[in-house]
């Protein structure tokens, strides 16, 4: 698979923009206002949670109100994108609509797993599943981790963030396998509102953030359902995806990648095409990081002879031969010495 292949599947695709706040992040002109803020009163003081408290926060805070926001991704190369973003819950199902305000026109409508991709330039609406941890913020609800041994939070102080004061707080990796964050969450609902991704020198990797949101905004559950089933005029177009285990696919892990669980696995098409290949990916995650592995024939054709290394943002891409005349891809917002750990410790069972 190339590295534009598992951008498609894998939806690494991120929208890009330079807004002021960014550009204040940026250079270093964000100060935090923990100590500045004289009008904080001791009652609304930042409270220490611990590591479990704060991602129990993270992933209930979307569901505590609809909102609708503009949402910057920038990377520590300059690209930049944005997006428009409205999302409402019912405590049964999560939709999200979310408009590229950059690149290619498209809007993404998901509703808990399913996603449909409108590309009004061609007429075409592509159908598929992801994991929900596609959701912003991407923080995945992953069972069987020890998410508090491999990062400890740190609170930093506060800070106004899209019009909203929130908490700071930076989860430092307890080992190289993984990056650090440093996250804003709304006070009152918890919400993240910025994200930044560390190098374990500090540098930032890559940040989101909103740039303007609005907690109380008139989203509804029905009416994103409605237009998201709007397909009237669009060609749409269904990736097979078949869901299965590494082990039914007799792959294995000799040994586990430390802090990294089995989340997920499926076998999804390449193309919409009725003889297209299909490739095997299975995700891992540790509770905040992810690795996706990415499992095919070889092809000398489409595969290069030499392992292929890149890099987006904060996410790394490794690709090589593997066994059994396979082509593996691992993709991951980790080091890529994890990618590499992945890649090694993946063997054929039969």
């Amino acid at each position: 698979m190339s590295p534009s292949g598992v951008v498609k599947i894998f939806g690494i695709s991120r929208v890009r923009w330079f807004g002021s706040l960014i550009a204040a992040a940026l250079c270093g002109l964000s100060v935090l206002t923990a100590a500045a803020a004289p009008a904080e009163s001791a009652a609304s003081a930042p409270a220490e949670r611990d590591m479990a408290q704060w991602i129990e926060r993270m992933h209930s805070a979307p569901c505590s109100r609809a909102y609708a926001g503009t949402f910057v991704v920038l990377s520590a190369n300059g690209a930049m994108s944005s997006s428009r973003i409205w999302h409402a819950c019912d405590g049964q199902q999560q939709l999200e609509r979310v408009e590229s305000l950059s690149g290619t026109p498209r809007t993404v409508y998901r509703r808990n797993d399913e996603v449909r991709t409108f590309l009004p330039q061609v007429r075409v609406v592509r159908s598929d599943r992801r994991d929900a941890s596609g959701l912003f913020p991407r923080v995945p609800v992953v069972s069987g981790t020890s998410i508090a041994q491999f990062y400890t939070p740190r609170l930093l102080g506060q800070e106004r963030v899209a019009g909203f004061m929130s908490d700071v707080v930076a989860f430092q990796p307890a080992d190289t396998l993984r990056f650090g964050y440093r996250l804003w969450s709304e006070r009152e609902t918890g919400m993240v509102v910025k994200l930044q991704t560390l190098a374990a020198d500090g540098r930032v990797l890559e940040q989101a953030a909103f740039s303007e949101l609005d907690l109380n905004a008139p989203v509804k559950v029905d009416q994103l359902s409605r237009l998201m089933d709007a397909t009237s005029g669009y060609k749409v177009v269904a990736t097979s995806v078949v869901k299965t285990t590494a082990k039914a696919e007799g792959w294995t892990l000799r040994q586990p990648v430390a802090g990294f669980v089995p989340v997920s696995c499926h076998r999804r098409a390449v193309s919409d095409a009725p003889d297209a290949p299909s490739v095997l990916q299975c995700l891992y995650s540790d509770g905040l990081a992810s690795v996706s592995l990415f499992v095919e024939p070889f092809d000398p054709q489409r595969h290069p002879a030499q392992p292929q290394v890149s890099s987006i943002g904060a996410t790394q891409l490794l690709a090589q031969r593997g066994p059994s005349d396979m082509w593996l891809t691992a993709v991951g917002e980790v080091p890529l010495q994890t990618l590499r750990l992945f890649v090694g410790q993946l063997e054929r069972m039969r």
